[in-house]
C-alpha cells in the first residue's frame, strides 16, 4: 500500500500472511521515487506479539532501520481498523507497545510513549544536560524511540532546512545520527515546525518529530502540554500526557498494489 499522513509518506507491506525479505538494495530500490515508488519510511505489518493487534517494523529510505515512525504508525492503525471495524488497537514496536484508537473526523490518534530524556536514552555520545546542548542555537534533544535535535527559532520559514539539516544529522554529538527540526511559535501552544529527517531528508512531516518538538517546547516553557503544530504538510496536535504523547491527525491510503518480478527482478 502507498500511504500518507500530512505528506509525511509511506510504502507499507503487509506480511501477516507471510514474512517478506528486504535487503537494503530492494528497500533502497522501492524509495527511488523515478524509479521505483518513494517514500519517506516503508514499513511492515508483521503478525502481532503478545496480544497485540500488529508488530511494525520501520526501515527509512536509506535501508537502515527506525524503532519509530509517528505517522506510519497511524497509517497502519487506520488501516487495521477499518479492515476490523475497530476502534481501537494495540501495536508492538521496537520502541515499545503503542496504543492507537479512533479520533473521529477520520482522525487518528496514537500513543508514542513516553519521551526518553535522558542523555544515554536518546542517545548522545556523552553525559550532557539534553535541554540545551552545546550547539550553536541551543537545541534541544529528546529520544522518541529514534534522536531528535529541535532548534527553537525565529522564523523557521527562513531556515536553510538543506545545508542546517544535513550537517545536524550527521552532528558527533549523536552517535546514531538524529532527525533534525526547526520551530517557532506563532501563538499560544501553537508552533510552525519544518523537519530534516535522519536517512530520507526534507520531509513534509514527521510524526515522532512533532512529539520530539512539542516535547521539547514544554520542558522550555515555551508551550504547555498540549500544541499544534503546523508542518509544510498539514496540521498535528500533539499531547503529551501522564501516560505519553498523544499524537492525532489525519491519513491518507493512495493506492494497493503488487511489484511485478522484473522490478524485483531488477533488484538483483
Amino acid at each position: 500500500m502507498k500511504m500518507h499522513g500530512l505528506g509525511n509518506d509511506f510504502v507499507i507491506i503487509d506480511a501477516r500472511a507471510q514474512p517478506v525479505d528486504l535487503p537494503p538494495r530492494l528497500i533502497q530500490a522501492i524509495a527511488h521515487r523515478n524509479f521505483g515508488v518513494g517514500f519517506d519510511q516503508l514499513a511492515v505489518i508483521a503478525p502481532g506479539q503478545d496480544g497485540a493487534d500488529a508488530h511494525l517494523i520501520f526501515y527509512n529510505a536509506d535501508g537502515s532501520t527506525s524503532a519509530a515512525c509517528g505517522n506510519a504508525t497511524r497509517c497502519i492503525a487506520r488501516h487495521l481498523m477499518t479492515e476490523t471495524g475497530r476502534d481501537a488497537l494495540t501495536l508492538t514496536t521496537e520502541r515499545g507497545t503503542l496504543y492507537a484508537r479512533e479520533a473521529g473526523n477520520g482522525l487518528t490518534s496514537v500513543n508514542m510513549g513516553q519521551p526518553q530524556l535522558r542523555w544515554d536514552e536518546i542517545p548522545l555520545a556523552h553525559e550532557m544536560d539534553t535541554l540545551r546542548l552545546p550547539i550553536e542555537g541551543e537545541p534541544t534533544a529528546t529520544g522518541m524511540g529514534n534522536p531528535h535535535c529541535t532548534f527553537f527559532v525565529e522564523d523557521a520559514e527562513a531556515v536553510d532546512l538543506e545545508t542546517r539539516g544535513a550537517a545536524i544529522e550527521h552532528h558527533p554529538l549523536y552517535p546514531q545520527r538524529t532527525n533534525v527540526q526547526f520551530a517557532s511559535l506563532i501563538g499560544p501552544d501553537h508552533l510552525r515546525m519544518r523537519v530534516w529527517e535522519r536517512g530520507v531528508g526534507p520531509t513534509l512531516a514527521s510524526g515522532s518529530s512533532s512529539c520530539a518538538t512539542a516535547v521539547a517546547a514544554a520542558r522550555r516553557g515555551l508551550t504547555g502540554r498540549k500544541v499544534t503544530i503546523e508542518l509544510d504538510g498539514g496540521t498535528l496536535q500533539i499531547d503529551w500526557r501522564d501516560d505519553g504523547v498523544w499524537m492525532t491527525g489525519p491519513t491518507m491510503h493512495v493506492f494497493s498494489g503488487q511489484f511485478t518480478p522484473d522490478f524485483l527482478k531488477s533488484v538483483g
